[in-house]
């Protein structure tokens, strides 16, 4: 009995405690194990590498604008052939140079931007063929506000106005065609208690 109780104490004192107590009563302070350094498995990143190319729409607009600002130093401003046009809600700034019959509206061609309409082409051309100029001149416009077909008939009113500074006997055959009249000629606005204009709601007797 004597032999196991010593080898106990033996044993108890070989053993080392690595405990501190606090300052706080009941509580005990074990010093922090090291950290493991976890080695995290970063996963492969893979770049997209988007190429933008041009359409060729894109890239004819970008040419137009180049032709359009080399052939017009200042801006349309500071032109000397210049006319105004307007219909409807529509104002055209129309320039002329002497060239050899291009039509550029808002830097792209007349055809595609009048999205191929005869109609509105005629417009476009009908004051340049009335005086025979129809590949005499180039014809720069900027156009906004209202429709294409406003728009059409407002570069055709600016483009006779430019043919007055051109020479001023180009008035008499131009104001035969009815060239340099402003078409005054509106939407009517909506009035109180009618569905439109001038349109009355079904009369009901009872």
């Amino acid at each position: 009995m004597s032999i196991s109780i010593s080898s106990l104490t033996s044993s108890l004192s070989s053993l080392s405690f690595s405990s501190q107590i606090s300052q706080k009563p009941n509580s005990f302070s074990f010093p922090q194990s090291k950290s493991l350094s976890l080695s995290l498995y970063s996963r492969p990143v893979r770049l997209r590498v988007l190429a933008t190319v041009a359409s060729p729409v894109e890239s004819e607009t970008q040419d137009l604008k180049k032709l359009v600002k080399s052939r017009l130093p200042g801006g349309f401003a500071a032109q000397t052939i210049i006319g105004t046009g307007r219909r409807k809600c529509a104002i055209a700034r129309v320039v002329l140079q002497e060239g050899t019959g291009k039509v550029i509206i808002n830097y792209r061609d007349a055809k595609e931007y009048l999205q191929g309409n005869p109609l509105w082409l005629q417009y476009v051309k009908v004051p340049l063929v009335t005086l025979g100029y129809e590949n005499s001149y180039d014809v720069f416009v900027k156009a906004h506000g209202g429709g294409l077909s406003g728009q059409a008939q407002a570069i055709s009113l600016g483009i006779a106005r430019a043919l007055l500074k051109v020479s001023e006997s180009h008035r008499s055959p131009l104001r035969k065609e009815g060239l340099l009249t402003r078409d005054s000629r509106i939407v009517e606005r909506k009035k109180v208690g009618l569905k439109k204009a001038r349109k009355a709601p079904q009369f009901s007797k009872r």
